[in-house]
């Protein structure tokens, strides 16, 4: 693999926020984290792609300050009972860090999908429009 350090970059999408955490290899110790609300002021625009993006890159300034050149990525979207796939902003910020001169290795989804879990919201007929 490529010279340098490895981080991993979580990138927790919902179609609400968006919250990137930079952890090392093991997972175990926190070495960035950012979310929508510390970059935007409104609401709606937390889990935007452009919010994202600046997201990825102001992550990208402190990554390459403490010396990290590489990172694997996982994604996760809200999942259980709620929805199965990330929000908007999991691509953008995927896309700003490659464009932000910061390798990326692999690229998981680590949506946590039950196996016969609880029951999802909306009564039995489901929610009705």
């Amino acid at each position: 693999m490529a010279e340098g350090k490895w981080g991993i970059a979580h990138i927790q999408a919902s179609f609400n926020n968006t919250i990137i955490t930079v952890t090392d290899l093991t997972g175990a110790e926190t070495i960035a984290k950012i979310s929508g609300g510390m970059v935007t002021k409104a609401d709606r625009e937390e889990s935007s792609p452009y919010t994202a993006m600046q997201m990825a890159n102001l992550l990208a300034e402190k990554l390459r300050d403490k010396g990290i050149t590489n990172i694997h990525v996982k994604v996760r979207a809200p999942g259980g009972n709620k929805q199965r796939n990330p929000g908007p902003g999991a691509q953008a910020a995927i896309r700003a860090f490659s464009r932000a001169g910061i390798r990326i290795g692999r690229i998981e989804d680590v949506t946590p999908i039950p196996h016969d879990g609880t029951r999802p919201k909306g009564g039995k007929r489901g929610r009705r429009v």
